[in-house]
């Protein structure tokens, strides 16, 4: 269950405080801000006292979490959260939200019942509204809080009216569950589906009567703003006493139509509540889904009306730099615990580094979203590069201290002796071969790390002196062999500098070798997310599409040609944005340069 939490029970998440003001509760944000999975985030809305907490205890597995009343009281206040494993996709964390009932007659808020709702649509990707009875004109009325929606969200700021295909992108998909039903299902005597019933309660009437406008409203919303949508229909679970013990009874203690029922809204949702998506396909972490409360909430507490676009801009600004600095310690933890300095060569620190590089790069791309021109991107190349610059600079630093200790213990002996040792006849040839000796000895010891020829060629330029001063005091040779022997010095102080240029060169070599492969790395990564994220708004477009398409036929075959006609200005809408994104994602260049 890496990247997700377990709960045992739920905690609040969102409240009211002291001034009656909505605030997201410190500690359930905590949580989420520990789940890196993709979330599927189920609400539940409706009247008070309709048995919501129910339905989302089965949902999590238990029978008891959260407040089930048994009077007539509300229990639930604000939004509460329950996280837990999916049970179906081991990969998505499941996010269960129960919200506050509405229309309580106790609290007599209706702009905080508005604000719940509407919290609950913009934070879900499944919304569940609970209802006892029968769907009818009575229970469409209560059903109020979404034909005001427009006026509680928008979603692009300073633009008056929003367009409804815009909203089913934001907006999460519909089960409309039916409690204490006993009605048959079935229409002009034919049987039908809960789906059907549904839909056919959201048939329109034709007419421009200010009483069919009123009738038309939130069954025209519920079309327009949320697909799909399906129905559940439960029988009483239990009679008379049982229904104060809810929390206590199993299933078998219930009515085995209402179990039934049960577990088959529990299957549906399980297997057909998407993950959690932004404009565009972009898929939310339990992390971002902290971040997007906090930020609608912010909104609502300073008077605004929550902008989708906006807030997802202003996610996407701290979710991006947020993603630069995990991928930043990931690096740098990482490259402490597997680089052990002096690196025997240039190869294996580039190699650690290449690898942990790509882990890095992979752990920002999964988080990052909406980076125009790869503006973070940019960034977190310059960061890891810096990180890699320190890494490389102590790593030479330490070579250095190594070579340094090995060549005082190695050519120590020959220190000691000094000048006065080999200032006789034959001196010079024996200090030559004392000389040559120690500095195979030198080469041949391991550990030296990527400064070896270096600091050798700077030792032995430093003894250039001391060797003079022998070969001039040496009288067995003659001035030519001692000319000789000056050639030879030269040859090899001109040896040396050959091996250190040598090293320096593969050292720059391998500078631009690495950068070359980062930039890669980069291009690579970057091409993949761009077209998982080509294919996600894609199919949301198509989504969206089918759903106006589906819609216009149906309009049409019920005669609502008007209606058909203005529902052709979105779908070409839909089919040129569309186009508008492809071309973009088409045409972008890399520029990370």
């Amino acid at each position: 269950m890496s990247g997700t939490v377990s709960m045992k029970e739920p905690v609040c998440l969102v409240e009211s405080d002291r001034e009656g003001k909505l605030r997201v509760v410190a500690a359930a944000q905590d949580i989420l801000n520990q789940i890196d999975q993709h979330v599927v985030v189920v609400a539940v809305v409706g009247l008070y006292r309709t048995g919501k907490s129910y339905l989302m205890n089965k949902l999590a597995g238990k029978n008891k979490g959260f407040a089930l009343g048994s009077t007539v009281q509300s229990k639930t206040k604000g939004i509460w959260m329950w996280c837990v494993p999916h049970p179906k996709q081991a990969d998505l964390t499941l996010v269960l939200l129960d919200t506050e009932g509405l229309g309580d007659v106790e609290k007599g808020d209706e702009k905080n019942d508005n604000w719940i709702f509407s919290l609950a649509v913009l934070l879900s990707s499944t919304l569940v509204y609970n209802s006892m009875g029968t769907i009818d004109n009575n229970a469409l009325e209560k059903l109020h809080y979404v034909t005001e929606l427009t006026e509680h969200i928008k979603v692009k700021s300073g633009q008056k009216e929003d367009d409804d295909a815009e909203y089913m992108q934001f907006f999460p998909s519909f089960v409309w569950t039916v409690r204490d039903f006993t009605l048959e299902l079935k229409l002009d005597g034919e049987a039908v589906t809960e789906d059907q019933y549904l839909e056919n309660a959201l048939k329109l009437k034709s007419g421009t009567s200010q009483k069919t406008q009123a009738y038309n409203l939130p069954r025209s919303c519920l079309r327009n703003y949320f697909s799909p949508r399906w129905c559940f229909v439960f029988e009483r679970p239990a009679n008379g006493e049982k229904m104060r013990r809810m929390e206590e009874l199993t299933d078998d203690d219930l009515e085995p139509d209402f179990v039934q029922q049960s577990k088959s809204f529990c299957t549906h949702i399980f297997t057909n509540a998407k993950t959690k998506t932004l404009k565009g396909g972009l898929l939310v972490t339990g992390r971002l889904l902290g971040n997007l409360a906090e930020t609608y909430v912010a909104a609502i507490r300073s008077g605004q009306i929550p902008c989708l676009d906006n807030a997802v801009q202003a996610l996407s600004e701290i979710e991006n730099s947020n993603a630069v600095e995990r991928a930043r310690v990931f690096y740098q933890q990482n490259m402490a615990s597997w680089v052990a300095f002096p690196t025997e060569d240039l190869e294996e620190l580039s190699d650690i580094h290449a690898q942990i590089e790509k882990e890095a790069v992979a752990i920002f791309m999964k988080s990052t979203f909406k980076d125009e021109d790869q503006k973070y991107q940019k960034k977190l190349a310059e960061v890891l590069e810096a990180e890699y610059r320190q890494i490389r600079e102590e790593n030479c630093q330490e070579s250095k201290r190594v070579c340094e200790s090995i060549i005082k213990h190695v050519f120590g002996p020959l220190e000691e002796k000094g000048s006065s040792d080999y200032t006789v006849p034959g001196g010079y040839n024996k200090y030559c071969t004392d000389l040559q000796m120690m500095t195979k000895k030198y080469r041949r010891t391991e550990g030296k790390g990527v400064k070896a020829e270096e600091v050798l060629k700077v030792y032995l330029d430093g003894l250039a002196s001391l060797g003079q001063t022998i070969l001039a005091a040496d009288n067995s040779l003659s001035e030519a062999e001692q000319r000789t022997k000056e050639e030879e010095a030269r040859r090899e102080q001109a040896e040396r500098e050959r091996c250190a240029a040598e090293e320096q060169v593969r050292f720059q070599k391998r500078l631009q070798e690495d950068q070359d492969r980062t930039h890669q790395q980069h291009v690579n990564q970057l091409m993949e997310k761009m077209e998982v994220d080509r294919r996600n708004a894609a199919a949301e477009y198509d989504r969206v599409l089918q759903v106006k398409l589906t819609e216009q036929k149906s309009l049409l075959q019920q005669g609502f040609d008007d209606r058909a006609s203005r529902l052709q200005g979105q779908i070409n809408q839909i089919q040129e944005d569309q186009r508008r994104a492809e071309n973009k994602r088409s045409s972008s260049s890399c520029i990370l340069q």
